[in-house]
């Protein structure tokens, strides 16, 4: 579904930060002081600490809903996988730069019932016994792109994005090895992937559909760092500092920093910055939104645009879209707070028309195909009709016919024709329309197909006027038809003038 209003990519922008899920480090957005742990010269005590923790329930309840981030969401086909692939947002940064804190942030500002929160740590490799020597002397480096497992991350990513159950390793921290039992994660709607080295492999980028990398000052990362590693993983402040000078440090500038210009967005400070936050989200909805339109629309618009298509199927397949298409433009309408009361007795928030009326215009003779589609959604809505046709002589489009409602002048118009290639005709039913004081910013002009053309056209005249397709097709041919266009619709919508071969050449003016 298009709305030439945006181009649906987000840019850079700035945000803020916190710490780890499964270990949170407790640190705030304060000054250093105030992120330093008490340290205690003894040695703390090792606690089990893991990249999946068991204990954790599988689910974040926030104070709208409960979001669950285990089991088998509700909407797998037959066959057990979901019908669109889930929508997976990558999250890189340095160590303790804040990634699980702002993915957190993210799963409760999106509010989706069904989201999976993969970590990288848990595709560390299998350390040899050597390996493990190393490490219990802080002198294995964890924070190279070969301390993990990419062929098993990568499968893994790959099938939860399909929609299949997949088994997460369990890493221990303070053992460096995998415990025996494994995790079992199921697809989701949006799957949020974190790590250090989320940007290092380029079969991992290909999966990834948003890429978020998480930038904090480098003595805010060390201060974290220490903090959890003494209080939580059991290791003293020397072999803290030591990995990090030796290993963290070299590893972020030359590895991690570097894939900063391969983020969508880059968000300094981390998960305290709400505005950027707030914009993640608002592009994750969107695309949430334009995905599950979109495999019914492939398929209506694929079998409309065949020329072998039967006139029941044509018609079955072009209704369905325009049902789409109004519900689509219906989402552009301003909206309004509205509070009810169920029958348990308990109060709803929900969301209603802000506007004094809703008038559906189409422009005949294909236009009026639409109307039903308006009516079956919006109750009550009032509808006009203007028959525009082409002078064939001098190619200028001519007003033949119009019936619009009384006082349509405060009301926000739908203004509904099924193609639109030059967008002459379109224009001069704007044109109509605004001769009778119908706000500019209150019209919107939705069609099944438009060309590039018709698009820039009424876009220039008319910027404040919303524009909602199904499709753009870029050519249009010497007799103004849209290429490949989808024929007369008029003629294979109504059974007429069509012979059974019709080819583009054979089509009228589609606007009519």
């Amino acid at each position: 579904m298009s709305a030439v209003c945006g181009d649906g990519r987000v840019s850079a922008m700035e945000c803020g930060d916190k710490s780890s899920m499964c270990c949170p480090s407790g640190g705030g957005e304060g000054s250093l002081d105030r992120l330093l742990p008490s340290i205690n010269t003894s040695l703390s005590p090792r606690k089990r600490t893991t990249s999946q923790c068991k204990s954790e329930p599988p689910l974040l309840r926030t104070s709208k809903r409960t979001i669950y981030t285990a089991g088998r969401p509700p909407w797998y086909n037959e066959h057990g996988t979901q019908s669109k692939e889930a929508f997976v947002i990558g999250l890189c940064g340095g160590s303790a730069s804040g990634k699980t804190t702002v993915a957190r942030k993210i799963i409760e500002a999106l509010d989706v019932p069904w989201v999976v929160l993969l970590s990288m740590d848990s595709f560390y490799k299998v350390l040899t016994a050597e390996q493990q020597l190393l490490a219990a002397n802080n002198d294995y480096n964890f924070d190279h792109p070969d301390a993990f497992d990419f062929s098993l991350l990568v499968h893994t990513l790959r099938k939860l994005k399909q929609g299949k159950s997949v088994k997460i390793p369990v890493y221990d921290f303070t053992t460096h090895g995998r415990q025996k039992e494994w995790k079992t994660v199921y697809g989701a709607s949006v799957i949020i992937f974190e790590g250090i080295m989320s940007f290092a492999d380029k079969e991992l980028l290909k999966l990834l559909d948003m890429k978020i990398f998480v930038d904090t000052d480098s003595d805010i990362r060390l201060v974290r760092r220490l903090r959890r590693d003494i209080t939580e993983r059991g290791r003293d402040i020397d072999g803290v500092i030591k990995q990090y000078n030796k290993f963290v440090k070299p590893a972020f500038e030359q590895y991690i920093e570097p894939t900063m210009r391969l983020a969508d967005i880059v968000v300094p400070r981390g998960g305290g910055n709400m505005v950027a936050i707030d914009l993640i989200v608002q592009h994750v909805h969107s695309q949430l939104e334009e995905r599950k339109l979109r495999w019914d629309m492939y398929r209506s618009r694929l079998c409309c645009r065949n020329k072998e298509t039967s006139r029941d199927e044509f018609i079955f397949y072009s209704k369905r879209l325009m049902r789409l298409l109004i519900e689509r433009a219906l989402s552009f309408l301003p909206s309004q707070v509205h509070i009810v009361q169920t029958p348990q007795g308990e109060d709803y928030e929900g969301r209603t028309f802000h506007g004094k009326g809703i008038t559906g215009v189409s422009i005949l003779r294909a236009g009026e195909t639409m109307e039903p589609a308006l009516r079956a959604v919006c109750k009550d809505v009032r509808i006009g009709k203007i028959l525009i046709q082409t002078n064939q002589d001098t190619g200028e489009p001519e007003l033949h016919y119009l019936r619009l409602p009384k006082d349509i002048s405060e009301d926000h118009v739908i203004l509904m024709d099924c193609t639109v290639s030059t967008g002459a005709a379109a224009m001069m039913a704007i044109r109509v329309l605004l001769d009778h004081d119908v706000q500019e910013d209150k019209i919107l002009l939705v069609s099944l197909l438009m060309a590039e053309m018709g698009v820039h056209s009424v876009a220039y005249a008319f910027p404040q006027v919303k524009i909602i397709t199904t499709a753009v097709d870029k050519k249009v041919n010497d007799l103004f038809h849209i290429i490949p266009g989808i024929g007369n619709f008029g003629d294979r919508y109504f059974g007429t003038d069509a012979p059974p071969d019709w080819s583009d050449d054979d089509m009228d003016e589609p606007s009519c």
